[in-house]
């Protein structure tokens, strides 16, 4: 039996970088599609604005299942993804998440925005400049042929600050919006990625043809869509719609009632048909709750890199020992 091994986030980055990360998120979707990968329900617990989240999925052909869970706190956080043997439930591997992290929610969204954004789009609006935002912007950028960048969080501190980082990996004109509206008016692509309580993505400051990331608000206290963004939307596709519908108070608010929920598509079944954006259509909305299928399928590829490079320091495999049942007499 191999011997588990744990994956630093040193070895994650050193071992994968965004671009593969996109192509394998698309993979991973198709398999999903197809049958060959089951999604656990997100599941989270909230206690005074922190929240605790588990997500997992199941690849049995690949020979794994596992699961990531990760406290998202004041004080910050320590995600972790564990994969298991589909065979022996035996430990395969403990990854490290951050940068892994990352990888998942930036790439997904440059999934999304390779089938649901024009082929021309080259202006971007970046709502939010919080830790995953680079990611964002690098996800879009790797797919589409962005020249301009239109970046707005509520900060002007952060703006620049995000502004100067990113100018030291991406040559593209990049714009410090002082609001929301400056930002996404005349852009083809907008990324919300804020922990905003409150909606503020109007219908009225979008272009018509536009595609969205709706990235930030994944449980039911938070909010980035006004409701008459829906109204306008050609086509509106998640990640997971089990967690949509549990989660999103947002796409509550907007699907559920009567048959709302299905003009709701998931972004597995767009590629499968091969139904990306028409020339018809106007807003198109991709919402990203986060699922266990994306995250495994990062640590699996890893896990193979892991194996041919030699990379992962050595773990015992935890053993039984039999509990004691009742307490020592004296």
């Amino acid at each position: 039996m191999t011997e588990p091994i744990w994956i630093s986030e040193q070895s994650v980055v050193e071992m994968m970088a965004l671009p593969e990360a996109i192509t394998v998120l698309e993979r991973s979707l198709k398999q999903e599609a197809q049958g060959n990968a089951e999604n656990m329900v997100k599941t989270h617990v909230a206690w005074g604005g922190n929240n605790l989240h588990a997500i997992g999925a199941a690849y049995p052909g690949e020979g794994v299942v596992g699961t990531k869970t990760w406290a998202h706190t004041s004080g910050g956080t320590c995600p972790l993804l564990i994969l298991f043997s589909s065979e022996t439930g035996q430990l395969v591997a403990i990854i490290e998440a951050f940068a892994l992290g990352q990888m998942r929610t930036g790439g997904i969204s440059g999934v999304a925005t390779k089938w649901l954004a024009s082929e021309s789009a080259d202006v971007l609006a970046l709502i939010g400049t919080g830790k995953q935002a680079l990611a964002q912007l690098a996800a879009v950028h790797a797919v589409r042929p962005i020249k301009q960048v239109r970046i707005f969080s509520p900060r002007a501190e952060s703006r620049q600050a995000f502004i100067d980082k990113a100018a030291k990996q991406f040559d593209v004109e990049l714009v410090n919006a002082g609001s929301v509206r400056e930002a996404v008016r005349g852009a083809s692509i907008v990324t919300t990625v804020t922990r905003s309580t409150d909606a503020f993505l109007q219908s009225s400051d979008l272009d018509a043809g536009v595609h969205v990331n709706a990235i930030g608000a994944i449980t039911s206290e938070r909010a980035e869509l006004a409701q008459d963004v829906f109204v306008r939307c050609s086509r509106v596709v998640v990640d997971d719609l089990s967690s949509a519908k549990k989660l999103s108070s947002e796409f509550i608010k907007a699907f559920d009632v009567s048959d709302g929920w299905s003009k709701v598509r998931t972004l597995s079944s767009v590629i499968a048909d091969r139904s990306g954006r028409t020339p018809s259509d106007d807003i198109t909305i991709f919402k990203a709750m986060g699922m266990g299928i994306s995250d495994l399928a990062l640590g699996i590829e890893l896990y193979r890199h892991a194996l041919e490079r030699g990379v992962g320091r050595k773990l015992p495999q935890p053993e039984r020992s039999t509990p004691r049942l009742v307490s020592e007499r004296k």
